[in-house]
């Protein structure tokens, strides 16, 4: 088996698309950690922080606050041996509240709109969402969790 490509900073840096004092900063706040360090004592990063990373970056984007994307980064330690599930769920919770941002930031246009208007767009919208609940309801429902 072969060993896993591990990255100094300045390659994470480069392949994630962060300064390297931004790995820094994560690496001080506990949301990262290094691997293992060489022999010459540079900390070394795998795959896995680099991936870590991009959704960090991703969370920043879609406007986590620090102690949000800590609190997500602790309940991915928590992780069980079903990690592929875990992680599919995490991601799923993810869109779920990004989602909520941003019906909450569309609230305010959706009130001006005319009635038509809002009649035309919610005959598109619906069907999509309305299949999408089912979808989730007929999941819950099936594994027990409901």
């Amino acid at each position: 088996m072969a060993d896993k490509p591990l990255y100094r900073i300045g390659e994470l840096s480069k392949k994630a698309g962060v300064s390297p004092r931004t790995i820094d900063f994560y690496t001080s706040l506990g949301l990262i950690e290094p691997e293992t360090r060489s022999a010459k004592n540079y900390r070394l990063y795998s795959d896995e922080t680099l991936l870590r990373l991009k959704r960090i970056e991703q969370m920043k984007q879609d406007k986590y606050s620090l102690d949000e994307i800590r609190a997500v980064i602790s309940a991915w330690r928590k992780v069980s041996s079903q990690e592929q599930v875990s992680s599919k769920l995490t991601d799923f919770q993810l869109h779920l509240e990004q989602l909520q941002r941003e019906v909450k930031e569309l609230e305010p246009v959706l009130n001006q709109l005319k009635p038509q208007q809002a009649k035309h767009l919610f005959k598109r919208i619906v069907p999509q969402t309305a299949a999408c609940v089912e979808a989730l309801m007929l999941l819950l429902n099936k594994s027990g969790i409901m």
